[in-house]
């Protein structure tokens, strides 16, 4: 796999176990600063996507397809979490929570699965996702908008 013609994003490939939860870490917190312009200079310029039903290819139909999920997807707050790891790829498991405009809650979990390029781009992401109605009260994403503070609880703390 080639690399990137931009600045390296490390960490790098392969990934250690302390440099796949960095990198797992940083991708969360980019997610939830829910700007589309940002998070897509995380992906290589043609980079593949399979998300739900819809298969992107490179960062303007990467970015056409997250503005129109944040768009619809109100006050979303997402954990991910390191499952496996190995060279070049990560695997990861996640869930978030959002608000449709008519103020129904819903809890959204799903895995993805990455491979980057040798400048810690990603190339390719598949994402497997399933939403559930929840009531306001079942939330257990309650911190401002924008990245998880650090000492908020993970996925498995959380018993998710």
């Amino acid at each position: 796999m080639s690399h990137t013609p931009e600045a390296p994003r490390p960490p790098l490939p392969p990934f250690t176990l302390e440099t796949a939860v960095q990198k797992v870490r940083m991708a969360e917190d980019a997610w939830n600063t829910r700007d589309p312009q940002r998070v897509v200079l995380a992906y290589t310029p043609d980079s593949r996507w399979r998300n739900r039903s819809e298969f992107p290819r490179g960062r303007e139909q990467i970015q056409q397809l997250l503005e129109r999920k944040w768009a619809r997807e109100l006050d979303y707050r997402l954990i991910k979490e390191l499952w496996a790891h190995e060279g070049r790829r990560i695997a990861v498991r996640f869930a978030y929570e959002w608000r449709d405009d008519a103020s129904n809650w819903f809890r959204s979990y799903g895995n993805e699965n990455w491979e980057f390029d040798d400048g810690g781009y990603m190339a390719v992401r598949h994402a497997s996702i399933n939403d559930r109605p929840i009531s306001a009260r079942e939330r257990l994403f309650h911190w401002p908008q924008g990245p998880r503070p650090a000492d908020h609880a993970g996925l498995s703390e959380l018993g998710l």
